[in-house]
C-alpha cells in the first residue's frame, strides 16, 4: 500500500471501531480495494470524525515540516494497521477564523522507519522550604 492507502486503511477501522461505520466481518482491506472501500463510507461525511482525530493525533517526529504563512506545522507519524509508520505534516493554528483541516495532507504523506530506544530519566523537582 501507498502512505495515503495506509492513512485510508487505519482511519476505516478507526471509524468502524467507533462505530460510524460498519465493515463486513470477512472483509480484507487490500491496496487494491481500499480506495474504493473509503470512498464508499465516506459518502456523507462519515468518516470526517475518524479522519480528524488520526490526523491530529500523530507523534511528533523531529524531521523538518513544511513552512506556512498561515499556520503552525509539524512533522508527525503513526504506526499503521500492518506495523509500518507513515508520516504527515500537521497544520495547526492560524487564528480564529483558520480551517487547518480543510489543507489536504494525506496525499503528502510518507513512510518512515522508526527506531525505539528505552531509556530511563531522573525527573527531580525542587519546592522551597517554608521559614
Amino acid at each position: 500500500m501507498t502512505p495515503e492507502q495506509k492513512l485510508k486503511h487505519a482511519i476505516l477501522l478507526l471509524a468502524a471501531k467507533w462505530k460510524d461505520i460498519t465493515l463486513a466481518a470477512d472483509a480484507e482491506i487490500t491496496a487494491e480495494n481500499v480506495d474504493a472501500l473509503y470512498e464508499e463510507h465516506d459518502e456523507g461525511g462519515m468518516l470526517q470524525d475518524a479522519r480528524s482525530e488520526l490526523r491530529s493525533t500523530g507523534e511528533e517526529t523531529g524531521l523538518s515540516a513544511p513552512g506556512s504563512r498561515n499556520y503552525e506545522t509539524e512533522a508527525v507519524a503513526k504506526q499503521m494497521p500492518d506495523g509500518s509508520w507513515v508520516g504527515w505534516t500537521h497544520y495547526y493554528g492560524g487564528g480564529k477564523h483558520s480551517e487547518p483541516d480543510a489543507i489536504p495532507w494525506m496525499e503528502d504523506a510518507y513512510d518512515l522507519t522508526c527506531t525505539e530506544e528505552q531509556i530511563t530519566v531522573t525527573k527531580r523537582t525542587f519546592a522551597r522550604v517554608p521559614a
